[in-house]
């Protein structure tokens, strides 16, 4: 699962990545830079939920560890 996890937060990384390249920083609200902020904001939060996904198998095995 963490194989997996990781190689998620990466392809995320990539959008960002991508979406930055992608943004007109004269008019950042205006066509395809607004679904660039909406993509950023959106691989952001992918990169964060997977995050915390990990952080809480690594609890959950260390509470099994104790029993």
């Amino acid at each position: 699962m963490k194989i997996f996890t990781s190689i998620l937060v990466l392809i995320a990384l990539a959008l960002i990545v991508f979406n930055i390249t992608q943004l007109d920083f004269n008019n950042p609200l205006q066509g395809d830079s607004g679904v660039a902020l909406i993509g950023i904001a959106a691989s952001f939060c992918a990169v964060l939920i997977l995050l915390i996904f990990r952080i809480s198998k690594r609890i959950e095995e260390k509470m099994n560890d104790n029993r």
